[in-house]
């Protein structure tokens, strides 16, 4: 499972969603729904964008998280 964690870098950066979403020209409920882990993509311009209004790495938003119920 893949894992976003806008919420947790917009907490450190104590940045609003209606910020943000100024900031990387993208609408707040868009942004919603990646901060809200609903999303099913995200295109790398929008990455990029993140990365830049968070000043943080693409590895800082985004997480592998094993599935323990898939067979190995």
């Amino acid at each position: 499972m893949i894992r976003i964690k806008l919420d947790v870098m917009m907490a450190e950066r104590k940045m609003s969603l209606n910020r943000l979403s100024e900031i990387v020209d993208i609408t707040p409920a868009n942004l919603s729904i990646l901060k809200n882990e609903k999303g099913k993509a995200i295109r790398f311009t929008t990455l990029d964008a993140l990365c830049k209004a968070l000043d943080c790495q693409p590895g800082d938003l985004i997480e592998y998280i094993e599935d323990e119920s898939e067979d190995k």
